[in-house]
């Protein structure tokens, strides 16, 4: 039987991944018989034959051949390809059982792809063979089109049908004692039914993407092929460390189209690749922030940079167990909070994602995105993800208005991001003018631990120094001026924002009179027509809560580090009150 063959043989056991090991002793313990694999299931997966030597295989031909080594009956199903088996001999078995018990069923019948008939044909062959002491099990690939996620009323009478033989079969104490395990596949268990997946009895193990050196070893396995063609300064080592959040399919594929265009793999091609392949797996849910600049691209905030410049010496450190688990940075519109988390990616050297709109209007699908792209997080770490505009992005515990889905992907969000497990090697940047209306289980301690803010330019010296970094930044030729004594006759306060937005519009004047070079009549004509947009309570409002959320003082402008506590949040209720908001 198969606890036996199993539990003789520990070493088969841990030679496996986590995963299978875990799916190999809750199956010994016969406490339950159906099992929900999701997650990387569509990979290859490995299989160590013996030391330092793998063989990659499919997850059916995995469970059927590694798990449970092709004995007694194992039969797949699915709503194209129908009934089928192992091998042909059970097939044979299968057919001539059934035939046994009913004369006038036909092998169309009996391999239906219709699952009705195809679950109440199954069945009857597993009660037959049960008595004899066979190990049974089937595994239903596309599970999610058997029993989908939507709600009841919406089910089909053959949906209804396939719901309740599947929750029979898993609380069926003679399939559990008679060793038939019934074994569900979907790559995300939001998209399965979810009475079924919070079943009790029911069994859930999730398939990671490869690690490094599994990656390491399929590489290994491609040139062993002479399928891999790499520079002579690209080592297969630092081609899986470079290749975190892709799957040995990714892999293959990409070997396969630079070996056919006769394209060796070097790093550039490699980067390339792995942003097109992350983005397509995530179907346009997270997007690449790649950036040509680094801190010193950054005019200002002297504070902030300081703590993101140490960040970067502890990642390259290794010391990912003194970062903070997130950071949320707050400022009014038009500070740059952007673009200093985008200028920090050039600081660090490793890849930071921004969070897409990953909610629909379909039940099931906001919670099957978010899956999806948790999963490719956890793969792609060390990895920063950037979500911008977080108070309206993330939501809150009390939405109401959508079946409690919103209620649940905050919480979701808000675990994900509380697991320590992933401190340094997942690093959360929550970007926000309103730091006020972000829920406090986002922004406490053990997820956006780390609270900057950015503000306007305050002195003389942090305007000027602002006007040199945009115009090194846009690349301006710009005649010799003095831009302290244009900016003491202009009467408004500026963001970045709109310093860049004056600049752009000068170089516009310029090119406008048929010169390159931007001359001082344009810059001063330009200051003298620019009004910044009216909207100066929205302004201190937000300057106001961002100085409430400070966790330095240093970081605070002067003329805000005086007021008491009490004031500010009297001033910041007062204009919320001016603004019509809902406290």
């Amino acid at each position: 039987m198969a606890e036996q063959l199993i539990l003789k043989n520990l070493p088969f056991i841990k030679i496996l991944p986590a995963w299978a090991q875990e799916l190999s002793y809750k199956y010994c313990s016969k406490t339950a018989n159906l099992y929900l694999l999701s997650g990387n299931i569509r990979d290859f997966l490995p299989h160590k034959m013996k030391e330092g030597e793998f063989t990659f295989v499919k997850i059916q031909d995995y469970v059927s051949e590694v798990l449970f080594g092709n004995r007694d009956i194992i039969a797949f199903y699915d709503r194209s390809s129908g009934v089928s088996f192992c091998t042909p001999d059970m097939k044979r078995d299968y057919l001539a059982t059934m035939r046994r018990l009913s004369k006038k069923t036909t092998p169309a019948r009996l391999l239906s792809r219709n699952p009705i008939r195809a679950l109440s044909n199954l069945e009857r062959y597993f009660y037959a063979s049960i008595p004899h002491n066979l190990r049974i099990v089937l595994i239903i690939d596309f599970s999610e089109t058997v029993v989908p996620n939507t709600d009841i009323s919406r089910y089909t009478d053959e949906d209804r049908y396939c719901l309740v033989t599947l929750n029979r079969w898993s609380n069926d104490p003679i399939f559990t004692q008679g060793d038939v395990s019934i074994i569900l596949l979907t790559e995300n268990l939001a998209d399965l039914n979810t009475a079924i997946v919070r079943s009790p009895s029911a069994i859930k193990v999730n398939i990671p993407i490869p690690d490094e050196k599994v990656r390491e070893s399929f590489l290994g396995y491609l040139e062993r092929q002479g399928k891999l063609l790499l520079e002579p300064r690209l080592a297969i080592g630092e081609f899986a460390q470079i290749t975190s959040g892709l799957n040995l399919v990714n892999l293959n594929q990409l070997a396969a189209e630079s070996f056919q265009e006769d394209r060796a793999i070097g790093p550039g091609y490699l980067k390339e690749k792995k942003k097109q392949i992350i983005e397509s797996e995530a179907a346009g849910l997270l997007e690449f922030l790649e950036s040509e600049h680094d801190l010193s691209a950054v005019s200002g905030h002297e504070f902030v940079k300081k703590r993101f410049r140490n960040a970067a010496k502890a990642i390259r450190e290794g010391r990912l167990d003194v970062l903070p688990m997130g950071y949320l940075i707050a400022g009014p519109v038009g500070t740059g909070k952007s673009f200093m988390v985008a200028a920090f990616t050039g600081e660090i050297g490793i890849p930071i994602v921004k969070f897409r709109n990953f909610r629909s209007k379909w039940q099931g699908v906001t919670e099957s995105n978010l899956e999806k792209v948790l999963n490719i997080l956890k793969a792609m770490a060390p990895v920063g993800v950037m979500i911008d505009e977080a108070d309206a992005f993330l939501g809150d515990r009390n939405q109401e208005g959508d079946s409690g889905t919103s209620n649940r992907i905050f919480a979701q969000i808000a675990s994900f991001m509380g697991n320590t497990e992933y401190r340094g090697r997942i690093i959360w940047f929550l970007i926000t003018c309103r730091p006020d209306l972000l829920p406090i289980d986002l922004k406490r301690q053990g997820r956006a631990e780390e609270h900057l803010a950015l503000f306007y330019p305050e002195t003389a010296d942090e305007k000027e120094d602002l006007y040199t970094t945009l115009v090194r930044k846009l690349s301006l030729k710009i005649q010799k001026v003095n831009i302290g004594e244009i900016f003491r006759r202009f009467k408004y306060e500026f963001s970045g924002a709109d310093l860049e937005s004056i600049l752009i519009r000068a170089k516009f004047l310029a090119a406008m009179g048929g010169h390159v070079v931007v001359t001082k009549v344009d810059l001063e004509q330009t200051f003298q027509d620019f009004m910044p947009p009216a909207y100066p309570h929205e302004i201190e409002l937000q300057n106001l809560v961002a100085v409430l959320e400070c966790t330095s003082r240093e970081m605070v402008p002067k003329h805000f580090r005086d007021i008491q506590r009490e004031r500010l949040v009297t001033e910041i209720k007062q204009l919320k009150e001016l603004l019509h908001e809902r406290e």
